[in-house]
């Protein structure tokens, strides 16, 4: 049984119970691990808080991680309150949901800006200030999605952002490797959370996962939650830099 029994995590991304960051929390907090748990903003909080008062000892910090300055301020409390991290879960990601649908030749150059800043910027910049409380190594966690590597209709310039994200940890891993912190991705199959739900066809998107996949079904957050789990894990001390697949196999089949 893994043991993350005086360690602690910063989750990002939290936004309601379908949220991968909730699942991802749930198995580091069933693990032992001491929970800073983030949501985007005060609309976001009353949720997030009662899903945070669910997990004894997590405590609920607002961040928006296209703001600099507010995580410069979450960072301060955050050494403030623990001294040191040793894991950082990155499970944020947006774009506008008019560039999630449609014909991607219109993909407009606010909507790529927003993506890459929201869903790629954003990891770069968490991983900047808390790498500092990293002073004893560390293990930061993303997600991804199999559009980074094969084309999925609607998926659009949110497929870009995931294929830079996937770029991003290949280069955080090695630039933060000589620390002894690793940095890598999953990628989950599709997921009904609140952010999936604005791609275009996301029900025939998980009916075809469910469909084509070895095990034909669709994943689940805690089955995320259990592939951070062992990323976050000593079990995982050499692995950095690598896109870890939970998909129920699909990204192995070629039809």
């Amino acid at each position: 049984m893994i043991n993350l029994a005086g360690k602690t995590a910063v989750v990002f991304g939290l936004a309601n119970k379908r949220s991968i960051a909730w699942g991802i929390a749930q198995k580091l907090h069933e693990a032992g691990a001491t929970l800073a748990i983030c949501y985007q903003n005060e609309r976001m909080k009353l949720e997030a808080e009662g899903l945070i008062a669910d997990l004894p000892g997590a405590s609920g910090f607002q961040c928006d991680v296209s703001n600099d300055a507010e995580i410069d301020a979450l960072f301060a409390a955050l050494k403030a309150k623990y001294t040191r991290l040793e894991i950082l879960v990155h499970a944020v990601a947006f774009a506008p949901a008019s560039e999630l649908r449609g014909d991607f030749l219109n993909t407009s150059r606010e909507g790529f800006r927003t993506a890459m800043d929201v869903s790629v910027y954003s990891l770069i910049a968490v991983t900047r200030a808390a790498a500092p409380l990293m002073s004893e190594g560390g293990s930061i966690i993303t997600l991804s999605f199999y559009a980074a590597q094969k084309v999925v209709p609607n998926y659009n310039v949110m497929a870009i952002a995931k294929a830079g994200l996937e770029c991003s940890v290949r280069y955080l891993a090695f630039t933060l490797g000589s620390k002894n912190i690793r940095v890598n991705a999953i990628s989950a199959g599709p997921i009904k959370t609140l952010a999936a739900r604005g791609v275009g066809d996301l029900t025939e998107m998980l009916k075809s996962h469910s469909d084509r996949a070895p095990l034909h079904r669709n994943v689940d957050q805690l089955e995320v939650g259990g592939a951070a789990l062992f990323l976050a894990s000593d079990l995982a001390s050499a692995v950095t830099g690598e896109v870890l697949y939970v998909d129920c196999g699909y990204n192995i089949m070629g039809f």
